[in-house]
């Protein structure tokens, strides 16, 4: 049997395939699918490929809406070539600069000092399976269903590759074995790898379920070893425990490391050195299709106005914030340059921004069967959620229909949802509502999605407030009160209050003027001066640090908490008196006497100024005994 990259399969394409061709050069290579650059395809003629998937899908679903598409693109790449022509008419010395300082600005935070290794399981699914069946390693064969999740290094080399319809695979190579997914199996088996990867990098990521990201910069230290050394050690370690061979990156960045460990698939590592002059070498002639990030989409217009290769960026600089936008602009750029982030984490630790789970299946349209996959999905979802431990303020919907074409729908519960009967109550009469509006209503998808996040860990005192716990010394100094102090503004911990959830209701007051030539101290609060006494007390030997004035205070709750509202509301007055001060100090009102006498008498009439001065009448019940120098705060 011939693969495509030779000499067979080609008659499958007709008389007309030519003409065809011309008039449909960019549909066939946006066939060939997102999985174009996979590895083991680099002698499949590729052009056969593309024929033979044109052929074969001719007239289907599928091909209408891939050519609907293709339509709408080269529509829009028309008008980015069109407007590129009006701005090369203009002068764009301005914007030039521009990005020549972002570049600076750029080289001058280039991070050489990391070592980072990106990991990748050399077809892991087929891999697994390979090891229960070992016959399959010399026939072509591949995991999946309606689509296929990936396959052999075989079966690769006549063009079949992951996220290829399974009969369009067929037609490519007849003889392809493909086999049912087990993702416990997979998931017990990337488990193995993990364990040993963690002993290079205990914080390393993963990516997907077959890749890792690592930062080895700390083990290579320790143990004076060599970046390729290190890597090999590892690369080894796994598959004589796993019997998995895996491929790697390694580099000074994750962009780069996720390029370098697809050159020299399978069983293979590639190295980038932690040199300016070598990674700018290395992404000068390197294809944009191969930067994580660009598709075919992006390629198609990017290829319109020159850009082929990394190093066609630099030309074409002045132009990318106009055809493109800002953030595409500064991402072209950031790959020119050969730069990505060395910061490697545990993917727990990213901010999650939505939890969702889909499925795909074969064409469904009864109502009943509709509803029951959907609650499942709805279980599905319920596990992910309590696994990431949040619930999410808004559900959202996805389906694609028939045709291929994908909607989505979402509302906004009254309360953040994670139970599977909420998710599939609010989530049903939407699929009921596009059920009417969309005649022959039949779908091959069906997903849901939380958004805006909120978490449901149990969080202590402690966490709630961002407290840290210091022992008491032997001799331990008196704690300042915070009330006799001065309070000062500091800009680095305007995001250190504590942490409020979404849940709870937000109020907002609006001060108006207040005298501007009272003194400026805010009398101490009695309570601070008794927290203060008790800090001293033998029986406390540790403190906490209060999250507004980081001043240590007993470590005792019900003092704590009146601390932190003493606190709080103190920093609240700040504010009020600074915002209503420079209000005053731009008043040009002829007699302030007045103008104070004026407001004090407005002000009196007001029920929430009358309940508050009660509040603040003394021991002895009148209000000429209170301080002349106190404040008064109105608020509406």
């Amino acid at each position: 049997m011939d693969a495509p990259g030779n000499n067979g399969l080609n008659g499958t394409a007709t008389e007309e395939a030519p003409q065809a061709s011309q008039d449909h050069k960019s549909l066939k290579y946006s066939l060939l699918g997102p999985s174009l650059l996979k590895a083991g395809q680099d002698a499949v003629d590729q052009r056969k490929v593309s024929e033979i998937i044109y052929e074969v899908s001719k007239g289907s679903k599928f091909f209408n809406h891939e050519e609907n598409r293709d339509k709408v693109l080269t529509e829009k790449i028309k008008q980015i070539v069109a407007h590129k022509e009006r701005l090369e008419r203009l002068d764009l010395s301005a914007e030039t600069r521009r990005v020549d300082d972002y570049i600076a600005e750029l080289e001058s935070s280039r991070d050489l000092t990391q070592i980072v290794v990106h990991i990748d399981c050399d077809a892991f699914f087929a891999a697994v399976e390979e090891l229960d069946r070992p016959e399959l390693r010399e026939k072509p064969m591949a995991v999946g269903k309606g689509v296929l999740t990936t396959c052999n290094y075989v079966a690769r080399k006549y063009g079949c590759r992951s996220g290829m319809a399974a009969f369009v695979a067929k037609r490519l190579c007849p003889d392809l074995i493909v086999i049912p997914q087990n993702y416990e199996k997979y998931t017990a088996k990337a488990r193995e790898i993990r364990a040993i990867l963690a002993e290079y990098d205990p914080c390393f990521e993963s990516a997907s379920i077959d890749e890792a990201y690592l930062n080895i910069t700390a083990f290579c230290d320790e143990n004076r070893m060599d970046p390729q050394e290190a890597v090999q050690q590892m690369r080894a370690r796994i598959l004589e425990e796993t019997k998995i061979s895996v491929s790697a990156g390694i580099a000074p960045n994750a962009k780069l490391a996720k390029v370098a460990s697809n050159k020299n698939k399978p069983n293979g590592q590639y190295f980038i050195p932690n040199d300016r002059e070598a990674v700018m070498d290395f992404v000068k002639d390197l294809p944009v299709r191969k930067i994580n990030g660009i598709g075919r989409v992006f390629e198609r217009q990017l290829n319109s106005i020159g850009i082929h290769t990394c190093g066609d960026i630099y030309p074409q600089r002045a132009y990318l914030s106009q055809l493109f936008g800002d953030k595409a602009y500064r991402f072209l750029i950031q790959c020119y340059l050969g730069l990505g982030r060395t910061k490697i984490q545990p993917a727990e630790e990213h901010e999650r921004k939505s939890v969702g789970t889909e499925s795909t299946f074969a064409e469904m349209s009864d109502p009943a069967a509709l509803r029951a996959k959907l609650r499942w999905t709805a279980e599905e979802l319920e596990k992910d959620l309590a696994r990431a431990q949040v619930k999410g303020r808004t559900l959202v919907l996805k389906v694609k229909l028939h045709t291929f074409e994908v909607l989505t729908r979402q509302t906004v519960p009254p309360k953040a949802v994670h139970l599977a009967q909420d998710l599939y109550n609010y989530a049903l009469p939407m699929l009921a509502k596009l059920e009417k509006e969309i005649p022959n209503f039949r779908l091959r998808l069906l997903g849901l999605r939380c958004t805006h996040l909120v978490s449901t860990k149990k969080v202590g005192l402690t966490e709630f407030f961002g407290i840290t716990t210091r022992k008491a010394s032997p001799n331990p100094t008196p704690v300042e009160d915070p009330g006799s102090a001065d309070i000062q503004l500091n800009d680095d911990n305007e995001n250190s209050e504590p942490f409020i959830t979404s849940e709870q209701p937000s109020r907002d007051i609006s001060p108006k003027p207040i005298d501007n030539d009272l003194d400026d101290r805010i009398p101490p609060n009695p309570a601070d001066a008794n927290l203060a006494q008790d800090s001293h007390e033998p029986s406390k030997p540790d403190f906490w640090d209060c999250p507004i004035c980081n001043r240590p205070q007993a470590a005792d709750d019900r003092t704590f908490n009146a601390h932190v509202d003493s606190c709080l509301s103190r920093q609240a007055i700040f504010d009020v008196l600074r915002e209503s001060g420079e209000d005053s100090t731009n008043n040009n009102s002829p007699n302030p006497n007045e103008s104070r006498s004026a407001q004090r008498k407005a002000s009196s009439s007001s029920p929430v100024v009358a309940a508050t001065r009660k509040r603040k009448l003394g021991a002895k019940g009148t209000s000429e005994d209170h301080d002349p120098r106190q404040r008064k705060l109105f608020f509406t």
